[in-house]
């Protein structure tokens, strides 16, 4: 890999995110130990940026800190997967019901349109979990809450540790893209309290398949 050559701020960021997809990607699996020194000369950098990055992936939820024992990649347990989701399934539903009571027509379009993607992309694993939470996402900003939007982004993290095995199981994508559809209808008929019920389903579902 090239060396990374930026400021002293910027670089331990840029770190951060390598090693945030590399966690994603199970390149680094939960409850591995997270190698210092080979990943401060992979990349070509001393190990205080590198520090830095684990501190961040840290307060994120992505690694842990272990006293004289350096940074693991975070195994999360079932207790921590129900609490992930029941946060997410309070927070989005509240957004939904937002949404659906205050959305301009343009930005439901938009919604739609995010909608029409994923369903295109069901036979495209990686597509289909991007169009997902880009959905998700869009629908928080639409609700337009920063503090929510924060809330959501540090929790979402955590249960991407776990988000392939819920969609590998067989029929959790059908399914899935089924509860959206739901959603999306109950979004376009103004419906708050129905887009809510929808949303917290969603994430009922969600975690029955993760579990």
């Amino acid at each position: 890999m090239a060396e990374l050559s930026l400021s002293p701020r910027a670089l331990y960021e840029e770190v951060a995110e390598l090693l945030r997809q590399r966690i994603f990607k199970r390149e680094l699996v939960p409850g591995s130990w997270i190698d210092e020194l080979k990943l401060a000369e992979e990349y070509g950098i001393s190990r205080t940026p590198l520090r830095e990055a684990l501190k961040v992936l840290a307060t994120e939820g992505l690694v842990t800190m272990k006293v004289r024992r350096g940074a693991y990649v975070t195994e999360v347990s079932e207790r921590d997967l129900a609490d992930v989701y029941h946060l997410l399934a309070l927070l989005e539903s509240d957004a939904a019901s937002a949404v659906a009571t205050h959305a301009s027509e343009a930005q439901l379009r938009e919604l739609q349109a995010l909608h029409n993607e994923l369903e295109k992309a069901l036979s495209n694993r990686e597509r289909f979990f991007e169009i997902n939470e880009a959905f998700h996402m869009r629908l928080l900003e639409i609700a337009n809450n920063r503090w929510r939007d924060q809330m959501v982004a540090d929790l979402r993290k955590v249960m991407k540790l776990n988000r392939h095995n819920s969609l590998l199981k067989s029929g959790r994508a059908e399914e899935s893209l089924a509860e959206h559809r739901a959603i999306m209808a109950a979004l376009s008929a103004r419906d708050g309290d129905a887009s809510a019920q929808r949303m917290r389903e969603h994430f009922r579902n969600g975690l029955e398949a993760a579990a």
